[in-house]
């Protein structure tokens, strides 16, 4: 089983908090951008938050200063921190990776970022109420 899988999903109101998980088995991250996505019902898939090991974080306009995105290479993990959610963040996240380093997000509209990734999980629900 080499296909990611995410958690951490859930039904919160407007405000308040959620961490997703991503993990991977069967398969190293650890040379890979990683990065998490959303797609609401009725939209386009959209990037979120990029991260490359020792890299800089990318993150869509949307969500700065909201959610932190980290990693932990030694248990092949990634996370997504998400603070001061908001009704329009309901959304199927999923985790996802691109060989190399995460420059190729860095300037790219957040609904290309799906077309450089690969790796897909399965996804996990974040509903957010007002």
């Amino acid at each position: 089983q080499i296909q990611p899988v995410e958690s951490g999903g859930g039904s919160v109101q407007a405000g308040g908090s959620l961490r997703l998980s991503c993990a991977a088995s069967g398969y190293t991250y650890s040379n890979d951008c990683l990065a998490w996505f959303r797609q609401a019902p009725g939209k386009e898939r959209e990037g979120v938050a990029a991260l490359y090991t020792g890299g800089t974080p990318y993150y869509a306009d949307s969500v700065k200063g909201r959610f932190t995105i980290s990693r932990d290479n030694a248990e092949n993990t990634m996370s997504l921190q998400m603070n001061s959610l908001k009704p329009e963040d309901t959304a199927m996240y999923y985790c996802a990776a691109h060989r190399g380093s995460c420059e190729v997000v860095r300037y790219t509209d957040k609904v290309r970022w799906p077309l450089y990734f690969y790796r897909w999980g399965k996804g996990t629900q974040v509903t957010v109420s007002s």
